[in-house]
């Protein structure tokens, strides 16, 4: 039960790590972090998994590539704007309702369901960030809520449970919509930093659920 709890928050960790990189440009100090020993080789551990390597290749292949880049935090930041914040037929908008049933942006269900989640769990999204419920920032936020709260629980098979309901989380309200938000993020990025995240953030979410249902 320890080891599981352990590893809850290694899982947790990278939840928030992906997460932080929908929500918002990377700032210089950001830029030096992703340069720095600790940041390559964390990328490193995860690139031993097969099942992560060649995304997480591409995400290292990306951060070699922005060294030599020209102005590479402002290039990078117009990036994340052209990717994730213009309209929906110029960019990868990160909605679920976006790629949920056929409404589009009027399509409201994801965000309520996850709303009605999240304030059952006495979740709110952080402050200062402007977003519906159901960007992919904030969903992944709140899984790694969703984790790391289940670490409280002190028996087994309550544990067993929650680790379910995790597994159920991640099918309904991120691996339903995520591959073809990934596949207009490989299709916009030119770069292709985040689409290379897009790729980690699906590959690990699949990882994630095989372990979950213990098929490892």
């Amino acid at each position: 039960m320890q080891e599981t709890k352990a590893f809850n928050e290694k899982r947790a960790e990278i939840y928030w790590w992906l997460s932080s990189l929908f929500a918002k440009e990377l700032t210089e100090e950001n830029l030096q972090q992703y340069h720095s020993a600790q940041i390559r080789s964390f990328l490193s551990g995860l690139g031993e998994n097969a099942e992560l390597k060649p995304a997480v290749e591409r995400v290292v292949d990306a951060l070699n590539r922005l060294i030599d880049r020209e102005d590479s935090q402002l290039e990078l930041a117009a990036d994340f704007c052209d990717l994730f914040l213009k309209s929906d037929r110029d960019s990868a908008l990160p909605y679920a309702s976006l790629y949920i049933g056929k409404n589009g942006l009027l399509n409201d269900t994801p965000a309520k369901e996850l709303e009605a989640l999240m304030n059952k769990h006495g979740v709110s999204v952080e402050h200062g960030l402007n977003e519906p419920v159901d960007h992919i920032a904030i969903v992944l936020d709140f899984l790694g809520h969703l984790v790391i709260r289940s670490n409280e629980l002190e028996q087994q098979r309550h544990l067993e449970d929650a680790l379910i309901q995790q597994e159920q989380f991640i099918q309904a309200h991120l691996l339903s919509w995520l591959p073809p938000f990934v596949a207009k993020c490989q299709k916009l990025d030119q770069f292709g930093f985040y689409a290379a995240i897009a790729s980690l953030t699906e590959a690990f979410l699949k990882l994630d659920s095989h372990y979950l249902i213990g098929d490892e």
